[in-house]
């Protein structure tokens, strides 16, 4: 089964056919009931990552929860449609990039199930390569990118992101850590798709990030967006 984790103002997946499951794990509850359809031949389950009415921030989004909910329900493969800025005027708003690298600037996320024992988990590549082809692919993607994940809620200051682009990241954003590495203890195939909805504030020197203006951004692309992630879907097989 394929699972889709949307992010901000990505609530929904389906029409009215869909079902809806509420279950609970060993890390409380998901984010919101996860809602089942199908993309194509696919079975799809869907997790809107801060909650149906946008009520987790990035930082206390239970991402345990949610990882832990989709793999108890059969979920072996993830597409993480996410928002980002970008750190580069090559990928201006509307942009959509399939991140091949990730770097952590968060602090303070549980971020692996093995709270005991010698463990250490392999993550040199974050994400899964037949996912993010199947996404790459379609016309007018981008293909790579390091994204950096940082803590929130708030944006970065002028000097963090110049700072940030001057490593070579080129995007940001502050929900795609822990969500990959707690897919990949949980041995589920995992993939973001990052839609750019504003440059950062280093990059545009004439206006600073506001919420409101990258829900909107958002909120203008969401019907193609929704349409690219079911496209990308389609295009897997069903290995």
């Amino acid at each position: 089964m394929l699972g889709v984790i949307g992010g901000s103002g990505f609530y929904s997946f389906f029409g009215d056919d869909a079902r809806s499951v509420r279950l609970d794990t060993p890390y409380g509850a998901p984010s919101a009931p996860i809602t089942m359809g199908t993309v194509g031949e696919h079975e799809v389950a869907f997790l809107p990552r801060h909650g149906v009415n946008h009520e987790f921030s990035p930082h206390s989004v239970p991402y345990r929860a949610n990882m832990w909910a989709l793999r108890a329900l059969g979920v072996r493969r993830i597409f993480g449609p996410c928002a980002v800025g970008s750190l580069t005027p090559q990928y201006g708003p509307g942009a959509t990039v399939v991140p091949d690298q990730l770097v952590d600037r968060t602090t303070g996320r549980p971020d692996t199930y093995f709270d005991s024992g010698g463990i250490h988990v392999g993550f040199a590549d974050p994400y899964c390569p037949s996912l993010r082809a199947a996404a790459s692919g379609l016309p007018g993607v981008v293909d790579g990118g390091t994204m950096v994940v940082i803590q929130g809620p708030r944006f970065s200051t002028r000097a963090e992101s110049q700072w940030f682009a001057s490593q070579g990241f080129t995007l940001i954003n502050m929900t795609g850590y822990p969500e990959a590495v707690l897919a990949r203890e949980l041995e589920m195939c995992y993939a973001a798709i990052a839609l750019v909805t504003d440059l950062d504030a280093g990059i545009d020197a004439n206006s600073a990030v506001r919420a409101v203006d990258v829900f909107a951004e958002f909120q203008r692309n969401l019907v193609p967006f929704r349409k690219l992630v079911h496209e990308a879907i389609e295009n897997l097989d069903d290995e």
